[in-house]
């Protein structure tokens, strides 16, 4: 059975059991903080798990694009060494919110596996939590006793808390689980040991594969557990291991998930799978990591050096490194992948043809990119070897090649290896460690447990319509990190502040209680549904009824700012042509980003063109049109923009300025003459393919124009005479400046010229060298030249200049490349070591290097010392 078959098996299975399927929901969060990546399939669902958000559907069956390499889940280190963990891989799952429970999901698993699948019902192990007496948590009898009405017992294995009890994290919606486990093994194996013994041993042919989640509790802040309002199924099924089943193969990778690629990948490189375990695994490594950076960039999330960014080129890294170091490629080669994976999987994820360009590009810049780092890596850890002190390189130095400059560990390990050195791997770890726990204590959040004042899960924005409301607190929490501190979080029954989406900063504000006390709104975001309103205190009387107010000229802003991206998009699109599409945004109150697909630089005539775009849509003041609930394939139809990346429910608001139409939740101004001016201030590459332009518009260009008027009548007034034309009297002082330059230049010509003949007199034979330490007074382009000079002159000669210019210290070193062979001599190790002396340091070739520091008073010593090295 083909994989797409499986799939659409699974789908289609529980829609006859009135579940209705849903799409996949991005891959890349946007809305959760406490995620970056949807890493499990009931992400998409936790507002429905939490009482946040009724669903549409209590019954709702998908497959899910899962991305697990980061936080508690993480599988990154195993993917390629083993034959059934991935980075990327689709969860299949059905959901019950508050409608059946544990009877019809135990029977529909086991009737789907061994009457749809056919799956042979003797390899197949069930588990059930075994309870945990710390918790006061019993066995999970109902679960056990529905499971033997339908297996042996002896094929009911009881689990730990650590195997089947499922936590969203360390707090909320949380049950026990019952696992299906099968054993893919030979028969003769089988025989030897019972596929019992190796359930959740991490047998590579004994897997999991399927998990039924019974949600019935919530972990508090606390520890404790207290019972859901409602019962909740939540399943998930590994798409991959179940396709592995199916086609009686014995690893992931021999599916036809993966063998497409494979075979392409063996193409390109002329590798061979199944020979040798190291090309295999690379093998295995990449295409692996190929689909995950495929789907992460079709989804929105381009490479980057933070956040979900940083873990995107940390993936695509690895793979390049592996295809580096075990299949000989010195050449971007993954990029050419992306066709395969596309013709095998476009059907079903439509968004990677769609975005099949950017993926290419960005992918294969990176791949340039990262070849040309671990170029520079070698280079670098040559220098380490050369200068090292016995054959042991030490921790802090391989952590340094590592951090900096991403030289990944493994590849500095082996290449020691080859060359007789070994690697302090403790200290490295111990680095490495000292690092992770910088960055959790960083980023930990202590939170603690909602404080219900109101049932009331359902809150309503009405900042569209108002800026200032009455409000009744309805629960509170309290947060606290090393970054902002001790906080709480607020949420209102109704509140007009906007929460950060979208690319639009949330709104502040304050709140006012009725005695006139005041607490401010510092920030608004969204977490699981609820517009969460943060402050540093607390109201004095918790159950007062507030006035609500946002902060009017900071929503102002960025509403002209938003507005302003829209008319910005429009534009490029028309002036740069239809490809273009919005990858990203970031609307603040005091300027606009936006990212966007094209694949040259932005000229400046087009940026020209773009402004005079906008602004002439600003003068035509058109109003504000907007449909606050269109179905979402209506709104598409009517030309409405609707961005890969972003999750849209069944009713969307849309919003209209002229010509314009976009899906959009963010704020906006009523009319497009609000924005007043629209500035262009900068255009650059963001990837390969993705570029950004950023902008002011309202307020901030107002300010810009008073700046370039008060710096106009500075000009002017330092001009003074000649401030009648500004521009005639710039050009001919630049003029002037560039013919005093020349002179300069010649004079120092000159000076050099004179001074080589006094220091050709000054050079001393010292055991077959010629040699000079001396100080000059020159420019270090002229010491430079002079050095060349010098050395056309001489096959044994090496110089020492010492330099001094407004408190900056400079050591120039030259050494004849007959010397650097014939004397061991190193101008680059030499300049390292003196460089000591003037309170810095430098580098450079054997025969020729500098080194620059801030401590005159060291170029004696330095002039003095350079000489022991010839000694």
């Amino acid at each position: 059975m083909k994989s797409r078959e499986i799939r659409k098996q699974f789908l289609d299975f529980f829609n006859d059991k009135g579940h209705a399927i849903v799409p996949s929901a991005p891959m890349v969060i946007k809305d959760d903080p406490t995620l970056m990546f949807t890493n499990a399939g009931m992400n998409q669902f936790k507002e429905f798990f939490l009482g946040n958000k009724a669903p549409k559907n209590n019954r709702v069956t998908d497959t899910q694009k899962c991305l697990r390499v980061s936080g508690k889940h993480n599988d990154l280190e195993e993917v390629g060494k083993d034959t059934y963990h991935h980075t990327m891989f689709e969860m299949l799952g059905n959901w019950s919110f508050g409608d059946y429970f544990k009877k019809d999901a135990i029977a529909w698993a086991w009737e789907l596996l061994t009457k749809i699948y056919k799956i042979d019902k003797d390899i197949l192990y069930v588990t059930v939590f075994e309870g945990a007496d710390a918790e006061g948590l019993p066995v999970d009898q109902e679960a056990y006793d529905l499971w033997k009405a339908i297996v042996p017992e002896d094929r009911i294995i009881l689990g730990n808390k650590n195997d089947n009890f499922w936590e969203m994290g360390d707090q909320g919606p949380c049950g026990p689980s019952s696992e299906i486990h099968v054993d893919i093994r030979s028969e003769e194996e089988k025989a030897k040991t019972p596929g019992k013994d190796l359930v959740n041993q991490d047998h590579p042919q004994v897997v999991e594969i399927w998990n039924l989640v019974f949600m019935e509790f919530n972990r508090k802040a606390d520890g404790s557990l207290e019972k859901l309002p409602a019962q909740h199924v939540d399943t998930g099924m590994g798409f991959e291991r179940l396709c592995m089943v199916l086609q009686d193969k014995k690893s992931n990778y021999d599916t036809d998930v993966f063998t497409p690629l494979i075979r392409e990948i063996e193409t390109i490189t002329n590798a061979k799978y199944n020979k040798e375990e190291e090309i295999n695994i690379a093998i295995r490594v990449i295409a692996d990591h190929v689909r995950a950076v495929s789907f992460a960039i079709a989804d929105g999330q381009l490479p980057s050096n933070t956040g979900a960014g940083y873990v995107i080129r940390r993936i695509l890294r690895r793979a390049i490194r592996y295809g580096f170091t075990f299949l000989n490629q010195k050449e971007p080669f993954i990029y050419k992948l992306v066709d395969t994976l596309i013709k095998q999987m476009h059907e079903f994820f439509p968004e990677l043809k769609k975005e099949k360009n950017i993926i290419v590009n960005v992918i294969k810049e990176e791949e340039s990119s990262f070849l040309r780092t671990l170029a520079q890596g070698l280079v670098l850890l040559d220098n380490i070897i050369s200068t090292n002190d016995g054959k042991i390189i030490s921790g802090a130095k391989a952590f340094e090649l590592y951090d900096t400059y991403g030289f990944p560990i493994d590849l500095t390990a082996l290449i020691l290896e080859e060359k007789g050195y070994g690697l302090d791997e403790e200290g490295f770890l111990e680095e490495l460690e000292k690092q992770k726990n910088r960055s959790r204590a960083a980023t930990k959040v202590e939170t603690g447990d909602w404080e219900v004042l109101i049932d009331d899960p359902i809150e309503e924005f009405v900042g569209y319509d108002t800026l200032e409301t009455q409000v009744r607190l309805t629960r509170y929490r309290k947060v606290a990190s090393k970054k902002e501190g001790e906080m709480y979080q607020l949420v209102f029954n109704i509140t007009p502040f906007y929460a950060e989406g979208g690319g639009q900063v949330g709104d502040k504000g304050y709140l006012e209680s009725p005695n006139g006390d005041v607490v401010y709104i510092i920030d608004t975001k969204k977490e699981n549904n609820l517009i969460i309103h943060l402050s540093k205190n607390l109201p004095k009387n918790l159950n007062d009824t507030f006035k609500a107010v946002v902060d009017t000229k900071q929503r102002n802003r960025t509403a002209a700012n938003h507005t302003a991206t829209h008319l910005l998009h429009q534009a490029l699109r028309s002036v740069l042509g239809s490809h273009v599409e919005q990858k990203g945004s970031m609307v603040h109150s005091g300027y606009l980003r936006f990212d966007f697909s094209h694949f040259s630089k932005v000229t400046a005539e087009e940026l020209t063109q773009v402004e005079d775009f906008v602004n002439a849509r600003i003068r035509e003041q058109l109003p504000l049109q907007e449909n606050r609930a269109t179905p979402f394939q209506e709104a598409v139809n009517q030309g409405a923009m609707a961005l890969f990346g972003e999750k849209y429910g069944d009713l969307v608001r849309t919003v209209k300025f002229g010509e314009s139409i976009e899906l959009c939740g963010g704020t906006h101004v009523k009319n497009t003459g609000d924005i007043w001016h629209f500035i262009i201030t900068g255009e650059s590459a963001v990837a390969a393919g993705v570029r950004r332009i950023e902008a002011i518009t309202f307020d901030a260009a107002k300010e810009y124009f008073a700046n370039q008027t008060d710096a106009y009548n500075q000009v002017k007034a330092v001009l003074k005479s000649n401030a009648t034309d500004p521009v005639k009297a710039i050009t001919a002082l630049q003029d002037e400046n560039i013919a005093l330059k020349k002179q300069v230049e010649q004079l120092l010509k000159d000076k050099a010229k004179g001074l080589k003949t006094e220091l050709k007199a000054m050079l001393e034979d010292v055991n077959g060298v010629k040699f000079l330490a001396t100080k000059v007074a020159l420019d270090q382009g002229s010491i430079k030249d002079l050095a060349f000079e010098m050395g056309n002159e001489y096959n044994n000669l090496y110089l020492l200049f010492a330099s001094e210019n407004d408190g900056k210290v400079m050591l120039t070193c030259y050494v004849s490349k007959e010397m650097v062979k014939e004397k061991n001599l190193n101008a680059g190790q030499i300049v390292r070591e003196l460089g000591k002396l003037i309170q810095g340091g430098g580098g450079g070739q054997p025969f020729f290097a500098t080194a620059g520091g801030r401590n005159p008073e060291g170029i004696p010593e330095a002039l003095k010392k350079a000489k022991d090295y010839i000694l």
